[in-house]
């Protein structure tokens, strides 16, 4: 097999070929490795190798299928997580986190672990302890954030799918950047240990990316279910995720929202992938409406994501700091920026706006009384430019004369927090909804730009919709199809 061959198939496709014998596992780890070498030094997807060696034996639906993991909430025993900050890069795991041990059970075999912003911060993937990673449609745009190494990874076809995470958009949107399928599955439903029970109260849940919706859906099979330590016990529907590819939805009741309270006027593309999605849905049968206004107070949704954000930001470097010893020289300075905002905040302001999800969710709930799904863009604009969210310098002393004389109240006051509320959030403001309220969604590579970048389509479902989603998903797969399009890295 040669590279050429290696990239058509999804990773169903290869654990078929290895199942029956026309394939070996250290084949296509070869093959794999390659493909790293040869793109890596230009996309930085993958940031630290793990010396993998396929078994003699192995088993499991997905065995010998060369596989990355996110390094940022999948712990591989042995090797550091460190969550791209570089406070964080020698502190070794003492275990494997429950879904990297769930991954290596199913047969995957993990080489390496992928680049991400520090403590999954941002949208982005830019951090100074790695460097930026690189969209392999166009190296002088972002892959998105924060798993946006795997996407750039799987983008660049080195692995079909790769290990992706998502507390406020993570998965969906550098899989809206670089042209895969991304699903945030709902709260509970994928496990967060054992080193945590949760993450962010239950806004963070694991994944994939990939480039086929059926490799989506089987992965969620392998992954999804409580563990002993868990907080839940999750509803796992009556048959495997998987069994939903090639199902029929149904005739589905959608309503769209394009427009937001950050982003009233998305980009002519944004508003394109939409309408060119709409008209898809209306030729396969579908009930399509153009909503008036946001089915929730997406205004207050963002500054209570914002306000979690921060409060979290704070927590990640005091326990970095007390687990490293580190000083804040050990952490860059937006992360400074949003952990001093972070400890700023009242514990009562805190505890009102995780009180407020749900209020976000009892309205969302209503819509979906009327409709089966919302759809929306996966992003307001096209993928950013690689340094394009930098501090103006102006902005950057003025935070750092408040964080040294310890006056970081007086941060909230200042047109920082303004820029990071149009910048974090500004080309993102879709994709916090289905966080705060524990729904699950999925995006869809259903647009490129005139300029040949991915720009992808969300569809939010009520609680357990995955399998609706994933049915529609397969659904707009085999109309618009986009699994053979190949980044020119």
């Amino acid at each position: 097999m040669n590279f050429e061959e290696y990239r058509r198939y999804d990773a169903t496709g290869l654990a078929k070929l290895v199942a029956e014998g026309e394939v070996s596992p250290a084949e296509l780890l070869t093959l794999a490795r390659e493909r790293a070498a040869a793109v890596n030094p230009r996309i930085n997807a993958i940031v630290r190798d793990i010396p993998a060696v396929p078994p003699a034996e192995l088993s499991g639906p997905y065995a010998g299928v060369p596989f990355l993991i996110k390094d940022l909430g999948q712990d591989y025993a042995g090797l550091p997580t460190s969550a791209g900050s570089r406070a964080l890069m020698s502190l070794p795991a003492a275990e494997h986190a429950t879904v990297v041990q769930r991954w290596i059970d199913a047969g995957l075999v993990i080489f390496g672990k992928t680049n991400t912003p520090e403590f999954g911060a941002k949208a982005i993937t830019e951090p100074v302890a790695w460097g930026p990673a690189r969209n392999p449609w166009n190296l002088g745009h972002t892959p998105g954030g924060s798993s946006g190494g795997s996407a750039s990874a799987v983008a660049a076809g080195i692995v079909p799918c790769a290990g992706a995470n998502d507390g406020g958009g993570s998965i969906r949107i550098p899989a809206a950047c670089c042209g895969l399928v991304g699903l945030k599955t709902s709260r509970g439903l994928t496990p967060m240990g054992p080193a945590t029970g949760e993450s962010m109260h239950g806004a963070g849940v694991q994944g994939v990316v990939s480039r086929t919706v059926r490799d989506t859906a089987a992965m969620l099979d392998v992954i999804s279910g409580g563990e002993p330590f868990g907080p839940y016990v999750p509803g796992l529907p009556d048959a495997p995720f998987a069994s939903n590819v090639g199902a029929d939805p149904g005739k589905l009741r959608i309503g769209v929202r394009v427009p937001s309270a950050i982003n009233p006027s998305p980009h002519p593309e944004a508003v394109a992938a939409v309408e060119a999605a709409a008209a898809k849905l209306a030729e396969l049968g579908h009930h399509v409406d153009e909503l008036p206004q946001a089915p929730f107070d997406d205004a207050a949704l963002a500054r209570d994501f914002l306000l979690g954000w921060f409060v979290y930001a704070a927590f990640n470097v005091a326990e970095a700091k007390r687990a490293t010893g580190a000083g804040n020289d050990g952490f860059e300075f937006d992360t400074l920026i949003m952990a001093a905002l972070g400890r700023a905040t009242r514990g009562v302001d805190y505890v009102a706006a995780v009180q407020r999800r749900h209020d976000h969710t009892r309205r969302l709930t209503t819509f979906f009384e009327s409709y089966d799904l919302l759809m929306t863009p996966t992003l307001a604009t096209p993928p950013p430019k690689i340094g394009e969210f930098e501090l103006p310098a102006a902005l950057q002393r003025g935070a750092e004369l408040l964080i040294k004389t310890r006056t970081a109240r007086a941060l909230r006051f200042t047109k920082i927090v303004d820029s990071f509320v149009d910048k974090n959030l500004g080309w993102v403001p879709y994709t916090q909804l289905a966080n705060l309220t524990g729904r699950p969604a999925i995006s869809l590579p259903l647009h490129w730009t005139a300029a040949g970048l991915p720009l992808g389509v969300q569809f939010v479902a009520p609680l357990a919709g995955e399998s609706l989603l994933i049915r529609l998903a397969a659904q707009l797969e085999q109309a618009m199809p986009w699994a053979d399009r190949l980044a020119p890295v």
